[in-house]
């Protein structure tokens, strides 16, 4: 079967694969901290073992961020 993850397409062998299956078949590292999309939209992670892909599925992974203040530099009392 032929998927896009992350706009590429992919070749995927077995004929039946889950969710799950394919974050590892990406070798995402910690995968309970990335939302996945399958056709625009989103798959509750209880899921992933249970929502198998289909020929010309759109799978996108989402990773957040966390984030906060950015620290400025200042060398000679001017911010760069």
């Amino acid at each position: 079967m032929n998927i896009k993850v992350n706009g590429k397409t992919e070749t995927i062998k077995e004929k039946s694969l889950a969710i799950a299956g394919l974050l590892k078949f990406s070798k995402v590292e910690n995968p309970e901290m990335v939302s996945v999309q399958r056709n625009g939209a989103f798959v509750n992670k209880e899921n992933f073992d249970t929502t198998y892909l289909e020929d010309g599925d759109e799978i996108d992974f989402i990773y957040f961020m966390g984030g906060g203040a950015h620290q400025r530099t200042v060398m000679k009392g001017e911010g760069l």
